[in-house]
């Protein structure tokens, strides 16, 4: 069963920076890519970084939304099955709950907690 624990949220000032974590299971990790999404208050669930796998020929390596480009980074351990996302110059709209999972999803889509991220002055 496929799991998905995210962890390393917080509450932070604007500026400030935040590195969440998100450890995965019960799927090849290594050959598959991964994705943070996030999701505010009143708004829809955006993607937001995403990072390709090396073990795949032709995979892409990163990928950002305009949004965040310049100030996140995500990175993955195929040894301990995890993702981050190290979030630089945190914004008040980058505030929500930031889940982790593949990069292209159907309806049916696993998603586990999130880990909640707020930004406030």
């Amino acid at each position: 069963q496929v799991q998905l624990v995210e962890s390393g949220g917080g509450l932070v000032q604007p500026g400030e920076s935040l590195r969440i974590s998100c450890v995965a299971s019960g799927f090849d990790f290594s050959n598959r890519a991964m994705a943070w999404y996030r999701q505010a208050p009143g708004t829809e669930r955006e993607k937001v970084a995403s990072i390709g796998s090396s073990n795949v020929p032709g995979s892409f390596g990163t990928i950002y939304a305009d949004s965040v480009k310049g100030r996140f980074t995500i990175s993955r351990d195929n040894v301990k099955n995890t993702v981050w996302l190290e979030m630089n110059a945190l914004k008040a709209d980058d505030a929500g709950v930031y889940y982790c999972n593949w990069p292209r999803l159907g309806p049916q889509a696993y998603w586990g907690r999130g880990t909640q991220v707020t930004v406030s002055s």
